[in-house]
């Protein structure tokens, strides 16, 4: 009989010391592989008979740890992707790590720390999500998603981020206090929460604009990747399971090369950065020793499946040949996929299993619904059921045809965002001396003065401040692929 152990990295943020600690004691426990959560966590499954090794090396470690319970849900944070696939913004790595540094208890409900710029890190994921403002630098939007319920609220306040700690504390003890009113209750009201919020000690300003949710758009997130004059190394795994020696010498490795952390992520992979040019050869070997695969294709990338799945992993490699066999295109969509009825999957399109019953009430076989986020946004919380009661030898066509539904919804929006661009055009005027951003694979163009819409791009966004992640509405192209070019050289689009 196997156990899972759980062992929480706040933030997704590791020491490369502890968790070496933490591989020496599983060696211990005769343990060959782990794995990481979609909440950021380490997962460690062991026999019965084994787990007392490995529990008594952790209590002498004093590290916490929970065995095939969950009452301590990690605190998730969008730190991994800071630096590498966010710019230029105000939260920074020391401020997730004051915030982290400030939580000194452990909340028995999900709370989420993220950037409001990027999709990389799930939003909303949690019960108390925390988006940093793009408007007011320190403060940060309330999102409550009430336990065990699909309810959310957005408080119609700021937050100071040297409060957010006891704020997060105050709102889950009013929730614990009060669980026939907040958990699992359709009924759920958020002003009913935050009027029993002693709002009096707290630095707080109203919010004057709600929140505003990046559309999604997931980055490449394994390889050797060049940034800053420096490298980061994204790690997937297509079975999730890492080898304890291959992860014992990576700590090594970053110890001996001054790292002081790594980060997993909630696509259950790791993430390493802050590489030098100069040991770049390293990681290379290492990754060559263990014989680490890498540049997996971008749809099997994109799945999010829940956590210790056998069963869910089997099917994301079913639809994963199906979609290759065809060829079928899949940027922009993430896939979730959900065997269990309590479980959280980030997802555009989610693919859910349920029995048949019959008069009896006896289970039949498996069949599948899915279902499309709002605008196919996986940050929303809200969607529609696309087909039903799915055998699996139909799923494959019917998950094709929720994307050929998703890229109808998309070129919609392009039509509707370039005639949105067509009526602005019309009073700009041209001046010489202007300059415009042309992709050198298909020859489109970023005009500074239009943005594109489309993409939540407002006009007058400067090419040099999009992010590195930006490529080209056409044929994606990367940003370092755009030549700028004069303004009397084309014709304004």
């Amino acid at each position: 009989m196997y156990q899972t152990i759980i062992i929480n990295f706040p933030g997704g943020i590791i020491s490369p010391g502890n968790l070496y600690n933490i591989l020496v004691a599983a060696t211990k426990a005769r343990i060959q592989y782990v794995r990481f959560g979609l909440r950021q966590q380490l997962l460690i499954d062991t026999t019965t008979y084994n787990i007392d090794i490995f529990t008594v090396e952790m209590d002498k470690l004093r590290i916490d740890y929970e065995v095939d319970t969950n009452n301590f849900p990690n605190i998730i944070s969008s730190y991994p992707a800071e630096e590498i696939f966010i710019r230029k913004t105000w939260l920074t790595e020391g401020v997730y790590k004051d915030i982290l540094d400030d939580i000194d208890f452990k909340p028995s409900v999900k709370v989420n720390i993220c950037d409001s710029d990027q999709s990389f890190t799930p939003m909303l994921t949690g019960n108390i999500n925390w988006i940093a403002s793009s408007q007011s630098e320190h403060y940060w939007h309330l999102i409550i998603r009430f336990p065990k319920t699909n309810v959310t609220y957005e408080w119609n306040q700021l937050c100071y981020t040297n409060h957010l700690a006891e704020v997060t504390k105050a709102v889950e003890t009013i929730i614990k206090n009060n669980p026939t009113r907040f958990v699992d209750n359709a009924l759920a009201n958020g002003e009913d929460l935050f009027a029993l919020l002693d709002q009096e000690n707290f630095i707080l300003k109203p919010a004057e604009n709600t929140v505003s949710l990046s559309s999604f758009n997931l980055p490449y997130y394994e390889g050797l990747n060049r940034y800053n004059n420096r490298y980061w190394l994204g790690i997937y795994r297509r079975d999730e399971l890492f080898s304890i020696p291959f992860l014992k010498k990576l700590c090594q490795l970053c110890l001996d090369t001054k790292l002081g952390q790594l980060c997993c992520t909630s696509w259950k992979t790791i993430i390493i950065k802050g590489i030098d040019e100069k040991d770049k050869s390293l990681w290379n070997a290492l990754l060559e020793e263990f014989e680490i695969n890498m540049r997996h294709a971008a749809n099997e990338l994109n799945f999010q499946v829940e956590d210790n799945c056998n069963e869910g992993l089997a099917l994301k490699s079913f639809l994963v040949k199906h979609l290759s066999i065809d060829d079928t295109r899949t940027f922009g969509i993430c896939f979730g996929i959900k065997t269990r009825k309590k479980s959280e999957v980030f997802s555009s399109i989610l693919i859910q299993k349920r029995h048949l019953i019959n008069l009896l009430g006896v289970k039949l076989f498996p069949v599948y619904d899915i279902l499309c986020a709002k605008d196919f946004n996986p940050n929303e919380r809200t969607g529609e059921i696309f087909s039903r009661s799915n055998p699996s030898f139909l799923l494959p066509e019917q998950v094709r045809r929720s994307i050929f539904k998703f890229y109808k919804y998309r070129l919609n929006a392009i039509k509707i965002g370039k005639q949105k661009q067509n009526f602005q055009a019309e009073e700009i005027v041209i001046k010489d001396g202007d300059f415009l951003y042309q992709c050198n694979n298909c020859l489109t163009v970023y005009n500074e003065r239009i943005g594109e819409i489309e993409n939540n791009i407002n006009p007058g966004a400067a090419f040099k401040d999009l992010p590195e992640s930006y490529c080209c509405v056409l044929c994606e192209g990367e940003k370092d692929n755009f030549t700028k070019i004069d303004q009397s050289v084309l014709q304004l689009l």
